[in-house]
């Protein structure tokens, strides 16, 4: 931990610690892979938020009660789905350059998590679990007696019924597909296996999981069940007046929502 971590005023009355907005607002994107996986998200933040502290840079605590870390994630990813695009924001108390503030974190971190891009962005952005909107995923169903055109048939009957309605543990859930799909496309397969790109946007009321569309679209095309489903995020961004802005940047001369 460094000197400045140590020295911060964790005892000071509220009003004064550190503004969060005039703190430095590092993003940093990782893999999750391997058996990581299918580590949950309230695991993977106490996980990461270690790995940060392992690192040595100079985080900033926030003034609650709780005296947190003052980090954020991108949207959770459902368990046992890999990604080669997660975010997360960490507030410093002092900017680190960027190269070495991703070495000191890839050295901390498991290579499962590996960081592999960092960089600093507007502190006045939106939480990173709203503001990321849009996600593109890659889906590889392996199995006997699958056809990508049928499957992609079953997709768009599952668009044309407009919900999807479906249980998550014993909660029943609803889903408006013809407001979070935004695309579907085929990406060829071997024999025995289809694979596919999905692309979903997230809207206030929920969002598209791409296993949850899947298992509508194999019901609706009387497809068998595959004997094995893989489902990677490959890419994460925000949608403004028709563009679709890189996580990173670059970004707008203003901010386009208030302080998260």
């Amino acid at each position: 931990m460094s000197d400045r971590q140590q020295t911060q005023p964790v005892s000071a009355r509220p009003q004064d610690l550190p503004v969060k907005a005039d703190l430095a607002r590092l993003r940093v994107r990782y893999h999750k892979d391997s058996r990581l996986a299918f580590l949950g998200h309230l695991d993977l933040i106490s996980t990461v938020e270690r790995c940060v502290r392992r690192s040595g840079l100079p985080f900033s605590i926030g003034n609650g009660f709780a005296r947190r870390m003052r980090i954020q994630f991108s949207s959770a990813l459902p368990t046992g789905t890999s990604s080669a695009c997660e975010y997360f924001d960490v507030r410093l108390l002092e900017a680190v350059d960027p190269a070495e503030a991703l070495e000191r974190l890839r050295a901390a971190t498991p290579p499962a998590l590996a960081p592999y891009e960092a960089g600093y962005v507007p502190g006045r952005l939106p939480a990173l679990e709203a503001w990321l909107d849009h996600a593109a995923w890659e889906a590889t169903l392996l199995g006997e007696g699958l056809d990508a055109g049928t499957l992609l048939d079953g997709i768009e009957r599952v668009r044309a019924g407009g919900v999807i309605t479906y249980l998550r543990g014993e909660k029943e859930k609803t889903v408006d597909v013809a407001a979070t799909l935004a695309g579907v496309s085929a990406l060829g397969g071997e024999v025995g296996s289809v694979s596919l790109r999905i692309e979903t946007r997230s809207v206030a009321s929920a969002s598209l999981r791409p296993q949850v569309l899947l298992d509508a679209a194999l019901a609706r095309a009387d497809l068998p069940r595959p004997q094995l489903v893989r489902i990677r995020r490959v890419g994460q961004w925000h949608m403004e007046d028709g563009r679709l802005v890189e996580p990173l940047g670059p970004f707008g001369a203003n901010a386009p929502a208030p302080l998260s």
